[in-house]
């Protein structure tokens, strides 16, 4: 057997920086019809600086990623846990390492594997938690989970926007008002869940890191400094600023009883449609123009809203990005 060459935990990057990666990918081995050279060279075609290999429970891909790293890609260590009642990523993970799944909700035994990735670093996030096939819908409460994953890419489907990422993220974005009050919300992500050809990318998180390494990757996620994007095509920034203060995502802004002003700058969505979501849900919408490339702002107050987030859909629906929240107080 040849020796496992692991990859590197750091590529050269370009200093702190928005990071564009796919942390949900399958190859040749577990059911992925792709090898770990053929992802790399994908993920490099879709503009990605970094992919986490998530094998369903096997670490025998870790050894086969690091001639296919390099300095302008990372690979993060990971694995898929396919328990029986739901699905979970367990990231930044030593390599060789194995997160057991023989279990289930009724066992009461998940917190004891997400405590096992939080002891070296990792992070742990829900998969697809309402993906519609047997143990595909996660059953655990999310306390203890470090972040949700409400994208999910397309599989076996055409569609890159299903109606399981409708309700993940309905889920996600009732739960944030009460979640944010009580200083415990869960940052959302998305990703590809890669298995065939051409779907690497579709969707991913942009990350806000210091630099290309696995631990600042992990830790810009882990912050909420991260937004959902379709593909690299499309650009996004959100900021909300109040009187000589501006906060950016993932960020907390102290308004001093000021009003404050959301500024949305997109690029990459023709004709779609900017929302604004807050406590009180979606509160406000603009159109892009034509050319998918523009600005919309938008006035409230921390008093209206305890934070501001937003979606940018086309124009039947489809999304196209979404972002964490902006925290107002």
């Amino acid at each position: 057997m040849p020796e496992p060459d692991f990859p590197p935990t750091r590529a050269a990057g370009r200093g702190r920086g928005w990071y564009r990666g796919d942390l949900h990918v399958h190859s040749v081995y577990s059911d992925g019809e792709l090898t770990p050279q053929q992802l790399a060279a994908e993920a490099r075609a879709a503009g990605l600086d970094f992919l986490a290999t998530t094998e369903h429970n096997a670490s025998d891909a870790h050894g086969a990623w690091g001639q296919h790293a390099g300095d302008d890609l990372l690979v993060i260590l990971g694995e898929e846990v396919t328990t029986r009642t739901g699905h979970w990523l367990a990231l930044g993970i030593p390599a060789g390492q194995v997160i057991d799944w023989i279990y289930g909700v009724r066992e009461e035994i998940l917190q004891r594997h997400l405590d096992e990735v939080h002891s070296t670093g990792g992070l742990c996030v829900a998969a697809h938690p309402h993906a519609p096939y047997a143990s595909g819908t996660f059953m655990y409460p999310y306390q203890g989970l470090d972040a949700v994953e409400v994208w999910n890419g397309p599989w076996s489907s055409e569609l890159p926007w299903q109606a399981d990422n409708e309700t993940a993220l309905a889920e996600w974005g009732r739960a944030l008002a009460a979640d944010i009050h009580h200083e415990r919300w869960r940052p959302a992500i998305g990703n590809s869940d890669t298995h065939l050809q051409s779907q690497i990318g579709i969707a991913h998180t942009v990350v806000l890191a210091e630099k290309l390494s696995t631990d600042a990757i992990l830790a810009g996620i882990r912050a909420g400094h991260s937004w959902i994007a379709e593909s690299a095509a499309v650009e996004l920034s959100l900021t909300v600023s109040a009187g000589n203060h501006t906060a950016g995502i993932g960020e907390r802004l102290t308004t001093g009883g000021e009003p404050a002003v959301a500024r949305v700058d997109m690029r990459g969505v023709p004709s779609g449609v900017v929302s604004f979501h807050t406590v009180q849900g979606k509160i406000h919408s603009a159109p892009l123009p034509d050319t998918g490339e523009g600005t919309v702002q938008w006035h409230t107050t921390a008093a209206e809203s305890a934070f501001i987030r937003i979606e940018v859909r086309h124009p039947e629906g489809r999304m196209a990005a979404l972002s964490n929240p902006i925290i107002l107080t």
